[in-house]
């Protein structure tokens, strides 16, 4: 009976020594926190017919939030359309309040930096039609790149030049814009490289058209 009890006290506390270690090696939960205010209101006015246009969003340094993150998501908004050709993405990092590019990072969604986003595939955009009551948010794919208060980044998507891109609309143009600010030029912006110049923005601090949020995941 003694050695039954002895076997009973070790089998117990290689139980309990086993689940402890499991749960060291768990990966800690990792709240969704946002890095900047982002967007602001959903209003989808002024769209251009983005066939074969680019867009800038600056995220400014100065507006990220202090949430520290190793990975940095952002998230487009779509109103209308079908289909979104996108040619390519990149996050451009350059001084701030300068425009010499220090760093290019792809963007991706799906593993590849120019998908078609079937909008009214419900899978993709779960509520239909897509509008600006019912905004398509789409999350790409997080990059490996944490956003420092010391540098300005320039979110920039290039539309192909198709009529599927005709059609399309951003949930931006808000009235209230956030910490976000963008401007659009023809033909494909998003083959900058290091120490390149960004192009002057033209078109004045306005509300962005595809970019509504950054977060840490």
């Amino acid at each position: 009976m003694k050695i039954f009890y002895q076997l009973v006290t070790l089998i117990l506390m290689m139980t309990v020594l086993l689940a402890s270690a499991f749960a060291q090696e768990q990966a800690p939960t990792i709240a969704l926190a946002n890095l900047t205010e982002g967007q602001g209101t959903i209003a989808s006015s002024g769209n251009p017919s983005w066939d074969g246009l680019s867009e800038f969003v600056l995220i400014p340094g100065a507006s990220l939030m202090g949430a520290s993150s190793t990975t940095t998501a952002l998230y487009i908004g779509f109103t209308g359309g079908s289909q979104a050709d996108i040619g390519n993405m990149v996050l451009y990092a350059t001084p701030r309040n300068g425009s010499t590019v220090l760093k290019v990072t792809k963007v991706t969604l799906g593993l590849t930096s120019s998908p078609s986003i079937n909008l009214t595939s419900t899978s993709v955009c779960p509520v239909q039609p897509v509008s600006v009551t019912n905004p398509c948010i789409v999350r790409l794919d997080t990059v490996k790149t944490p956003l420092s208060p010391l540098d300005d980044y320039y979110f920039t998507i290039y539309f192909t030049l198709d009529t599927n891109n005709e059609k399309i609309s951003g949930v931006g143009q808000s009235g209230s814009p956030g910490a976000l600010s963008g401007w659009f030029l023809y033909g494909d912006q998003t083959r900058i490289g290091l120490k390149g110049a960004l192009p002057t923005n033209e078109n004045g601090d306005q509300a962005p058209f595809f970019l509504a949020y950054i977060t840490n995941q």
